[in-house]
């Protein structure tokens, strides 16, 4: 059993945090966040100095797990209004790249018409060199879908690895029909 909806989160230096009834709102120098907890009801939150924690009202199942859910919703909230969160995407493919016009990113990865990604409110794009993309945001779910749905324009293929992958995703290379035809014999 984990142990980690016990631990408190600490509160960063320059975040204000203010709560109400199942709903925290968290201000600091990346922006501000608000996380309404409505199905958190056997699960209490209390700021005392410098922390939050979150305390069961019961022993069941779902105290336990809500318990671990709303705090570690209320860490990466922490962190995004902190520190925020960053995400890279490499584009790699001869012709492949991507470009930033108005709110919209243009991805041309082998269509016949560019791919448009439209940036959602929260979230700023920048694209380098025309096949590296980073992502700055404030919000963990915000980013992690952004990145997702990206990438899944044009996935990375294992064959000869062109695509949209994570910068730092390691994808598994296979050998060719005519590479394996040749080393068989």
């Amino acid at each position: 059993m984990s142990r980690m909806g016990k631990q408190p989160v600490p509160i960063a230096k320059g975040v204000t945090v203010t709560i109400t009834d199942h709903q925290i709102e968290m201000k600091g120098p990346q922006g501000s966040l608000i996380q309404k907890m409505p199905e958190a009801d056997h699960v209490e939150f209390k700021k005392t100095d410098g922390e939050i924690t979150v305390t069961r009202k019961d022993d069941g199942s779902d105290a336990r797990r809500q318990q671990g859910l709303v705090r570690a919703l209320l860490m990466s909230q922490m962190v995004g209004v902190s520190e925020g969160y960053k995400r890279e995407l490499d584009i790699v493919g001869i012709g492949y790249k991507a470009e930033v016009k108005g709110k919209d990113l243009h991805v041309s990865v082998g269509y016949a018409s560019p791919k448009i990604f439209p940036i959602p409110d929260g979230l700023k794009v920048k694209v380098e060199g025309g096949n590296r993309v980073f992502l700055e945001s404030n919000d963990k779910w915000l980013i992690g879908q952004s990145a997702a749905t990206i990438r899944k324009i044009r996935p990375p293929e294992p064959y000869k690895g062109k695509g949209i992958r994570y910068s730092d995703e390691v994808i598994k290379r296979k050998v060719g029909k005519a590479a394996a035809g040749a080393a068989g014999g």
